[in-house]
């Protein structure tokens, strides 16, 4: 059996920037252990499995499978653009866990319509995850929750990308992503954040849109307004450009850049 590959840039326009993501698409849905093995072998933070006949799309890190991924999302759309099956300004939906998402091809971009995420402000800090983030709790300035994940807004950029996290000691705990943003100094974007999930098999995630769908909602309301740029400042880099919408939606705006496509030769 032999399953086309490819090896997407997401949320850039510059080849080795933004998020990689692979991108398998087959007429069937593949088996979920098939699925992970193949996630593992390109061992990119997420893989998408699109299938033609449902337009079911899943997204697997090395490790599991994840409700919603933006950049895998993206790649994606990008790849069905390449081959001819997404049309420009048309929109198109697929089925996930997440429920039905809808993406549009622009002539310059990629629009994906996601739902927004719901925070929880105003938790009691962790000391012990600060701890093993490099933080202390006076550099806090907002330590919240969405969709079993950690927010935490520090008071400068300059904390939020000196930060080295002890990746084997946060594995130790329980969790399943820690999302770290500050308000940015730049004029060219509004805010600046860095993602790590060590407890999926992703360190540091390069650029992750659905990290923005709550990054949308906590620095709309901060900065009262309802369009955005956000940067993720990981090694690769990458920006996402964000609108919020009516009925708790959010729409994510990037390019993608094909790197790589193979195939890959499955037994019999």
């Amino acid at each position: 059996m032999e399953l086309e590959i490819y090896q997407v840039d997401a949320f850039t326009s510059q080849l080795f920037k933004g998020n990689p993501a692979g991108v398998c698409i087959t007429q069937q849905p593949l088996g979920e252990p098939l699925m992970l093995a193949i996630a593992a072998e390109l061992a990119v933070s997420e893989t998408a499995f699109f299938s033609l006949n449902d337009s079911r799309l899943r997204w697997f890190t090395p490790r599991a499978e994840v409700n919603l991924c933006g950049h895998g999302t993206l790649a994606l759309t990008h790849v069905l653009k390449e081959k001819g099956l997404a049309s420009l300004n048309e929109e198109i939906s697929f089925n996930t866990l997440s429920g039905a998402l809808r993406v549009k091809v622009t002539p310059e971009n990629i629009e994906l319509n996601f739902p927004e995420a719901e925070l929880e402000l105003d938790l009691p800090m962790e000391e012990e995850l600060l701890s093993l983030l490099g933080l202390h709790s006076k550099q806090v300035l907002a330590y919240g929750r969405f969709d079993k994940k950690i927010l935490i807004e520090v008071q400068n950029e300059q904390i939020l990308e000196g930060l080295k996290p002890n990746f084997e000691g946060l594995r130790e705990l329980e969790g399943r992503g820690v999302l770290i943003t500050a308000k940015a100094t730049s004029t060219v974007h509004d805010f600046t954040s860095r993602y790590f999930a060590p407890w999926v098999g992703v360190n540091e995630d390069p650029v992750t849109g659905s990290a923005h769908c709550a990054l949308a909602v906590y620095w709309g309301n901060k900065l009262t307004c309802s369009s955005l740029l956000g940067y993720q400042a990981s090694e690769r880099g990458g920006y996402v450009r964000l609108e919020r919408l009516e009925n708790q939606r959010v729409k994510l705006i990037g390019q993608a850049v094909t790197a790589f496509k193979g195939t890959l030769f499955l037994p019999d």
